[in-house]
């Protein structure tokens, strides 16, 4: 018999996730807004432990007794966590207790058609976080969104008219540029945390290329650096442009190039050789980065050394 663990549901409409979770229809059908609280507890036994969501899921825990579980692993979600879910990811099921209070904010990509938005979330990287790199917010920034979403819930409550689609796509416009906002907030006063992890993405990447794996593996990735790093790659890029003004592929670059000039003014090796110990498949892909960063090509570099 097939386990409940095992099993994968994609959901193509909000409509099917709220009956899925025991919900009523949403009153609208490409955007809904529910308030889990002690009179409306969350119902797990009814979902399964894995889906995939053709729409963006935006969690905001308002309060929260204990560790939450999503997929297989339980995580410090405080109250003033958010997580965010972008259409087609695998996502794990959260198991609320009652004693915890979230709204949940669905939302087809279809709502923002003929809107800036559509286009401009895209750009929000945060929607690719892992569910270990949540916003937290501040008291103060509790209680921002805590305002966005009670307006949002007020406008989904009252009278459609010929502007509450304009209206919402504001409320959700501002929500995510309070996010931006914030997790660049958190960028900072993580610092410490951040450093540690800029060390080590160096240290990975010296030791990438002392032990010749970009021979054997080619260029190193950000995908590469993020899973020994246990953080996604966009949390990594966003991490690092926080603290150096490089996103994670440009810091990569950066190395390569450092590397590159080692190799140039201390080696008799020839522009293809040092091309390919860098672990590029071709020796003009490298001698366009290196001037694209420097100005100049590889040749000058060294007739000028």
């Amino acid at each position: 018999m097939k386990k409940k663990e095992d099993d994968l549901i994609r959901f193509i409409s909000i409509a099917e996730s709220h009956a899925a979770f025991g919900l009523p229809k949403p009153q609208h059908p490409l955007i809904s807004l529910v308030h889990f609280n002690e009179s409306n507890p969350f119902n797990t036994d009814m979902a399964p432990i894995y889906n995939v969501l053709d729409f963006y899921k935006i969690t905001f825990i308002t309060k929260n007794a204990g560790k939450l579980k999503y997929g297989q692993e339980y995580y410090d979600f405080d109250e003033g966590s958010m997580l965010f879910l972008a259409p087609n990811q695998l996502a794990g099921t959260t198991e609320y207790n009652r004693n915890t209070h979230a709204y949940i904010l669905l939302i087809h990509p279809d709502f923002f058609l003929g809107y800036p938005l559509a286009q401009k979330i895209k750009q929000y990287d945060y929607f690719s976080y892992a569910v270990n790199e949540a916003l937290h917010l501040s008291d103060q920034e509790k209680e921002i969104i805590l305002s966005v979403y009670t307006s949002m819930d007020q406008e989904l409550n009252s009278r459609v008219d010929e502007f509450s689609q304009e209206v919402m796509v504001a409320h959700i416009e501002l929500l995510l540029s309070y996010v931006n906002r914030f997790y660049k907030r958190q960028f900072i006063t993580r610092r410490a945390v951040n450093n540690d992890i800029l060390q080590k993405t160096e240290a990975l990447i010296d030791a990438y290329f002392n032990n010749r794996q970009s021979v054997y593996e080619g260029v190193p990735t950000v995908q590469y650096l993020s899973d020994k790093l246990n953080v996604s790659p966009g949390y990594l890029s966003d991490l690092l442009r926080s603290l150096i003004g490089q996103s994670a592929q440009q810091y990569i670059h950066l190395k390569l190039v450092e590397k590159a000039k080692e190799k140039l003014s201390t080696t008799n090796l020839s522009i293809s050789e040092i091309a390919y110990e860098l672990g590029f498949e071709h020796s003009q892909s490298f001698s366009r980065l290196f001037k694209m960063k420097t100005g100049i090509t590889p040749v000058q570099f060294r007739t000028a050394f």
